[in-house]
């Protein structure tokens, strides 16, 4: 079960619809951040710039070189 809340006032509001026993345990967690509260290039900045040699059309042409497809 997963709801969607914003923070009023210091505390997370849940739709009406989330009735939920009380004493319930959650959690929270933030889009867009992991466990530590880091981003996504946070957790991986050792890893930016390490590919230099792909090919300059990789994005649009993912599928060819991934799977064989045609490159468009």
């Amino acid at each position: 079960m997963s709801y969607t809340g914003k923070v009023q006032n210091g505390v997370v509001v849940l739709p009406p619809e989330a009735r939920l026993p009380e004493g319930t345990e959650v959690e929270v967690s933030i889009p867009g951040t992991g466990a530590n509260g880091a981003t996504f290039a946070e957790r991986y900045k050792e890893f930016i710039g390490m590919a230099d040699d792909l090919p300059p059309d990789l994005a649009q042409n993912l599928d060819h070189y991934v799977h064989g497809h045609p490159k468009k």
